[in-house]
């Protein structure tokens, strides 16, 4: 059994957990030394063996004891913008190089009460800002389908290592795409919930307004027993939405009304945007998805052509509102109270200026002018207020495409996985999250689904959006879209 457990998903290991087949403690070391041989990866920023090794034993102590979860005693690990007790909390930047936590972001304190067994915490973007995970301070996480290629960004460690068979699932982040991109380029499905579904409360914050918390797993069954441990009401965080947490494992299974066995999607209306399929997207990725979507049709679905007008122009309202609510997140960030302090410095404005000099990356400075560019007298209302403006149109928008179909599906990203450090433009950079910005700036639900290869045999993925707050309808397509194909369960070779 030990060698084909890391082939087993979060489902999986909970069965055969439940089967008394394998323990925690067996999985966990099974797992953290596939970590250790494939470090080349770069997915993983720390690990901690004795105490991934104490947790699985506390879980199979529980289990012992007649416990039962889906996720007691199943390894996982976070990215490393959900600051933890038991680990540094970094953001992958040198700004907060070793530094500890007090307390556990409520998304990691909720998956630790359900008793996953916490591997370590993983690679990303600078404080989640970048669409490659080049920008981290220690270096690129790799695509394990062709390590000279990105994963995509900001969650591209926790990509990695699920795709890599390192971890069944991993948390992630989602600003502008963030959870959805990496999912799309190695191969793996991701959600990303409504926005204030799941809390920020311990997010190191980029972009508040747009923030959100998702896993990344290798099915929608995964996603889903995940997604309904994450969620919830936190009277900590201003943005939580007061809604009742969801099983979200019981939708996916739930029948749809009028539907078949053989037609388990009939009466599912899927609006196709004709912006999403213009020029700009690569050939082998707009085939990939039509198959796809063929495949949804023979599931019973039906494709409608709707219009997302506003496409074009989430690109600058997401690149004036994101760097601006970061240029005041990071303000924090002073040398003064935590963080990196530079040792060579005269009065207290040049410690603040060395300091965030030394501590931060260049996209995350690149962001931090931006945004405090369109926030001075002169331009708030020329650039800020007028991107706000758009933005509920883009929001608007959606509301009138909803009125036609129940999801929205297209391309998460116009292309595959590009080659590490081939994209020197960072506006040209920014333009591969056309597909995902507006539905993040709408707060909308949205997901990458596996979809099959493109150019190079590399992944290509599907995006589903939803209306808000309904995630069990998104993951029930996924699901069934992936009990008739096996994108899904293909890995990456030597892996």
């Amino acid at each position: 059994m030990s060698t084909e457990l890391h082939h087993l998903g979060v489902a999986d290991l909970a069965r055969q957990l439940d089967a008394k087949a394998v323990s925690s403690v067996e999985i966990t070391k099974h797992l953290l030394a596939r970590v250790a041989a494939h470090q080349q990866l770069g997915a993983f920023l720390c690990t901690d063996e004795a105490l991934a090794l104490a947790q699985a034993q506390a879980a199979d102590d529980r289990r012992a004891k007649g416990e039962t979860g889906p996720l007691l005693g199943v390894p996982l690990a976070h990215k490393d913008i959900f600051v933890t007790t038991d680990f540094p909390s970094t953001a992958a930047s040198k700004m907060l190089e070793g530094y500890r936590s007090p307390f556990d972001a409520t998304v990691v304190a909720q998956l630790k009460a359900a008793g996953s067994v916490t591997l370590g915490k993983l690679n990303c973007d600078e404080f989640a800002m970048g669409g490659s995970n080049e920008n981290s301070a220690y270096g690129p996480a790799r695509n394990p389908w062709n390590v000279n290629r990105i994963t995509g960004g900001s969650s591209g460690g926790s990509a990695a290592a699920v795709a890599a068979r390192l971890i069944p699932a991993a948390t992630g982040t989602d600003t502008g795409g963030s959870v959805r991109q990496p999912a799309s380029l190695t191969g793996i499905t991701g959600i990303k919930p409504t926005y204030g579904r799941c809390s920020r409360y311990g997010m190191i914050a980029f972009a508040s307004s747009l923030d959100q918390a998702g896993p990344l797993a290798r099915s929608a069954e995964d996603c889903a027993l995940l997604l309904s441990a994450m969620s919830g009401f936190d009277p900590r965080d201003a943005t939580s939405a007061e809604r009742p947490v969801e099983d979200y494992a019981a939708a996916i299974r739930a029948p749809r009304a009028g539907a078949t066995a053989a037609q388990p999607l009939k009466g599912l209306r899927i609006g196709l945007p004709k912006e999403f399929f213009g020029d700009g997207v690569a050939a082998g990725v707009t085939t990939a998805v039509r198959a796809a979507l063929a495949e949804f049709e023979k599931l019973g679905a039906t494709l409608v052509d709707v219009s997302l007008p506003r496409t074009e122009l989430s690109i600058p309202v997401y690149y004036i509102i994101a760097p601006a609510e970061a240029s005041s997140n990071l303000s924090r960030f002073d040398g003064v109270r935590y963080g990196h302090r530079a040792k060579d410095h005269g009065d207290l404005l040049d410690m603040y200026k060395k300091s965030r000099a030394e501590g931060f990356g260049p996209e995350v400075k690149r962001r931090i002018m931006i945004g405090t560019y369109v926030l001075s007298h002169g331009y708030y209302d020329a650039y800020y207020l007028q991107a706000q403006k758009l933005r509920r149109m883009i929001a608007d928008d959606f509301q009138a495409a909803f009125a036609q179909c129940d999801l929205i599906a297209g391309p998460v990203s116009p292309t595959v996985a590009r080659p590490l450090g081939s994209q020197t433009d960072p506006v040209q950079e920014y333009l591969a999250d056309i597909f995902t910005l507006p539905g993040s700036l709408a707060g909308l639900p949205g997901m990458s689904v596996p979809a099959g290869f493109g150019e190079e045999g590399l992944p290509v993925g599907l995006q589903l959006i939803g209306n808000y707050w309904q995630e069990g309808q998104l993951l029930h397509a996924a699901h069934a879209f992936q009990q008739a194909t096996d994108f899904h369960l293909r890995a990456p070779e030597g892996y």
